[in-house]
């Protein structure tokens, strides 16, 4: 039985909990509790012993550890992959420590965590913030299961806080776009890249719905007649590192090709010759570009010079170096070309890096070709991507001086468009060809686990319809594009619109 014991003016409740060894009752803070009363004192003593002889007695210590000491360690024990070790990492430090560390677990109530929440959203996406909290919830929930508190300040009460509809924390829809808009985004990215390998990897990223880490961890080992094997990609780490590791969620997968698809890439292979890279090993279907292209610090390229006078990179060079080998009036326009472009002999480098960088390529490449602008970085504001606009779609202006050389800027394609827009654009696109859901699950790499899931099953059939349906939105791009200008400075599309 518990017993009362005398304090000053006040009693505490004492039970006992093996031989010769008594607790006090205490709150969840761990601090003894002051009873006005004797029997105040004694019923709760006989309560909390009777709880340590059942079984359900917790040392009201446990719940005394900093918030920050049991993340550190809860990071510590996790192993997972190396995306969702940083994705944790930075959720725990950037928005977690800041408000939680000093604070022991179990003295952080749920308002504690409602009032946080509140502040980060004035600040940050509503998504985001969700994202957040979730870890947060997952962190609690572990703390639960070692018997260091007993419920999760985290958790959210159904029918609880403001209502604000079911798109509450619903991010903005992402944007889309067409076939014509996927050729459009592909040639100018690799008119603002100088080289062909953009123009493939768009059109490749658009027509199969691959990932971004997919597109760029694709080894050429995985490129074959008529299909495409995602078995690896590469995750970009905060501290710039490469991660050889399988694709999100498992999603190992074959994604069907087009003929013309594949001929594209293994044209590209075959013109590009990779060399497997040094910090893989391995050989990749796409190299990196180099320095970021940020518009202004670089000059204009050998291949911007031919692209603007319409000839090709031998004529240039020619022109550099043996002006006697060429025709008068070709030698007259490709130096007015020079001269357009501001090329400086020697002012660029053709090193390549192993492998893109997802902020280099979204920032400098993608999001211009999709907007026709260069986004704000400092020091430089924002800025229309300036152009000498023949031949059509335009030649990028580059180097010192370049906006007062360009005489045209681009229209948007899409605004607001993104790399991974182009994996749902991928997944409109086969809507709008009546695709079954379980082909589009397979080649998007998801998994339903509904029960009609389990009885469906991709068919011979289904893959020609899909292979025919993708191949006419393609060749119905080009006839549109080719009804615009019959020619492209971009080689490999000025090779299609010929055939054509």
């Amino acid at each position: 039985m518990g017993f009362a014991e005398k304090r000053g003016n006040y009693w505490r409740g004492r039970y006992k909990t093996a031989p010769g060894k008594h607790l006090t009752v205490v709150d969840d803070n761990g601090k003894a509790i002051r009873f006005a009363t004797k029997g105040e004192a004694q019923r709760a003593a006989s309560e909390a012993e009777n709880k340590y002889r059942r079984g359900d007695w917790r040392d009201p210590a446990l719940g005394q550890e900093t918030f920050g000491e049991y993340a550190n360690r809860w990071y510590e024990a996790q192993d997972l992959a190396a995306s969702t070790m940083q994705n944790y990492k930075r959720h725990i430090e950037e928005h977690l420590l800041p408000d939680f560390e000093d604070k022991a677990l179990a003295g952080i109530l749920r308002t504690d965590v409602d009032l946080w929440e509140k502040k980060e959203k004035a600040v940050y996406a509503a998504s985001s913030v969700k994202t957040w909290r979730s870890t947060l919830h997952l962190i609690f929930e572990d703390a639960i299961d070692e018997g260091l508190i007993t419920s999760n300040p985290a958790a959210r009460r159904r029918g609880r806080g403001k209502r604000a509809g079911r798109s509450r924390d619903r991010g903005p829809e992402k944007v889309v776009t067409d076939p014509l808009g996927i050729l459009l985004t592909a040639e100018r990215a690799a008119l603002l890249s100088g080289r062909d390998d953009e123009f493939v990897a768009v059109v490749l990223k658009g027509y199969t719905g691959m990932r971004w880490g997919e597109i760029v961890g694709l080894e050429t080992e995985f490129v074959r007649p008529g299909a495409f094997r995602v078995e690896w990609q590469l995750y970009e780490l905060d501290t710039g590192e490469l991660v050889r590791c399988p694709p999100k969620d498992d999603s190992y997968r074959t994604i069907d090709s087009m003929d013309w698809l594949s001929a594209l890439v293994f044209n590209h292979v075959a013109r590009t010759k990779p060399a497997p890279c040094s910090c893989h090993g391995r050989t990749y279907v796409f190299r990196g570009l180099g320095a970021a292209r940020t518009g202004g610090h670089q000059g204009a390229k050998l291949v911007d010079v031919a692209r603007f006078a319409e000839v090709s990179t031998g004529t240039v060079s020619n022109v550099l170096n043996h002006p006697d080998r060429v025709r008068e009036d070709t030698r007259v326009r490709v130096e007015q070309a020079i001269a357009d472009l501001g090329f400086v002999r020697g002012g660029t480098t053709t090193e390549h890096a192993a492998h893109w960088r997802r902020n280099g390529f979204g920032t400098w490449l993608f999001t211009p070709a999709v907007s026709g602008w260069y986004p704000k970085k400092a020091p430089q504001e924002a800025r229309p991507v300036p152009i000498l606009g023949e031949p059509w779609p335009g030649i990028p202006a580059r180097g010192r001086g370049a906006s007062q050389r360009a005489d045209a800027c681009w229209l948007p394609i899409a605004k607001g468009l993104t790399p991974h827009g182009l994996r749902h654009t991928h997944r409109t696109m086969m809507e709008d060809l009546g695709t079954e859901k379980v082909l589009m699950d397979e080649r998007m790499g998801h998994i339903d686990g509904s029960v009609s899931a389990r009885y469906a099953h991709v068919t011979l059939g289904m893959r020609k319809r899909l292979m025919l349906g993708l191949t006419e939105q393609w060749e119905m791009a080009l006839d549109a594009r080719l009804a615009r200008r019959p020619t492209s400075p971009v080689r490999v599309l000025d090779d299609l619109l010929r055939a054509r």
